[in-house]
């Protein structure tokens, strides 16, 4: 190891920025820098740790699971059993419910965190990251997010990026948004319907954020219309007795995915009704088949279908363009609101710091597949 960090100090002794007052202060590593301190960075120290290998996190928010902890409203529940999105080495504790809440998950976090030791540099963001050919090491670069504050280099071995698809709000341009004069809010800014009540609300998107809304709203006493501008898959939660993404994972061991899909569609069919009746008309592709090559992701639903055969929840087209509190839509139709919520999604950070031309490439293409389908 020591011979592992001379050989470093040698490669960077010539470094003209090198800790002085033109360039950023260098830190050179044993283990990779890991970008990220969500799920999935967490995850990644850890085993790492298992295995006697040091990381450092760098996380731009100052705290673990930010996306969680800032970003997500007060009502949200894992979609998905809790046995399914566990960290390695560690499960759910036992009292939790199959769909963990929020709260829960950040808990689970938290501990997960603190028994492996991990301490991320909190409030800093990456800038930058590139492989420098001389030294066959990484260079990552790094500044406060905030602003201000000193510059570090961290020269090391490898780097993983941890932060997820979820990084960067989707904020579609919608013309005339200037002149709406109420709230328009991405669902990362959004906790609860409460400050909505009695209040007529646009919800731009029908992903499982925007379903999710919409139900949030009707149950504060809101008046909710959902966007739905493309084909969308709506799935049980649950169906013949069990999750249905476990379903679906114990299937495809021994089914093609095709007659998987076939198999979903039909239960959901009868569980769900025809979904086309009422303005959410399904995709040709299977919901499996059409995840695994766009990224799509089926709606699980907890009850928001329900609202929307009732009328509680009106589905409308997309929209042409705002006015001052009112909305015209692709149809031609005009609807007064008092605040619209974005539910458009999310996209990776990854490229704009990552200096590698063929990974920038495979996230422009995958970024493409998903903002053609918020």
């Amino acid at each position: 190891m020591e011979d592992y960090f001379r050989e470093i100090e040698g490669k960077t002794a010539h470094d003209p920025y090198r800790n002085t007052n033109f360039g950023p202060r260098t830190k050179c590593l044993l283990g990779p820098v890991i970008v990220g301190a969500g799920p999935s960075g967490l995850a990644v120290a850890a085993c790492l740790r298992a295995r006697g290998v040091p990381s450092t996190v760098i996380e731009r928010s100052n705290c673990i699971a930010s996306l969680w902890q800032l970003k997500t409203y007060d009502r949200l529940k894992l979609h998905l059993p809790k046995q399914f999105c566990e960290l390695p080495l560690v499960p759910f504790p036992a009292e939790f419910p199959t769909y963990p809440s929020k709260q829960q998950f950040i808990k689970y976090l938290e501990d997960y965190a603190n028994r492996f030791e991990i301490r991320p540099v909190f409030n800093q963001k990456v800038v930058r990251a590139e492989f420098d050919g001389k030294l066959k090491m990484w260079r990552v670069r790094t500044a406060a997010e905030q602003g201000g504050g000193e510059e570090v280099e961290y020269v090391c071995r490898w780097v993983i990026a941890a932060t997820g698809e979820n990084a960067e709000a989707v904020v579609p341009p919608i013309e005339g948004v200037e002149g709406f004069g109420g709230d328009v809010v991405h669902t990362s800014g959004y906790k609860s319907g409460c400050i909505y009540e009695g209040k007529k609300v646009l919800v731009v998107g029908c992903g499982n954020s925007g379903m999710e809304v919409c139900l949030d709203l009707c149950n504060h006493n809101a008046s909710p219309s959902l966007v739905v501008r493309d084909t969308v898959h709506i799935l049980p939660r649950e169906m013949l007795g069990r999750s249905t993404f476990g379903l679906s994972m114990w299937l495809l061991k021994w089914l093609p995915m095709s007659l998987v899909d076939r198999i979903l569609l039909i239960v959901s069919r009868i569980i769900l009704g025809d979904t086309g009746r009422f303005g959410l008309d399904r995709p040709q592709l299977g919901p499996l088949e059409l995840k695994n090559l766009s990224g799509k992701t089926p709606v699980l639903d907890v009850g928001t279908l329900d609202k929307i055969k009732s009328g509680d929840i009106k589905v409308c087209p997309g929209i042409k363009r705002l006015r001052h509190q009112s909305v015209e839509f692709d149809d031609g139709r005009r609807e007064k609101f008092d605040a619209i919520i974005l539910a458009t999604g999310y996209k990776s950070n990854v490229p704009s710091w990552l200096k590698v031309l063929l990974i920038k490439i495979f996230f422009f293409i995958n970024y493409m597949k998903f903002v053609t389908h918020y």
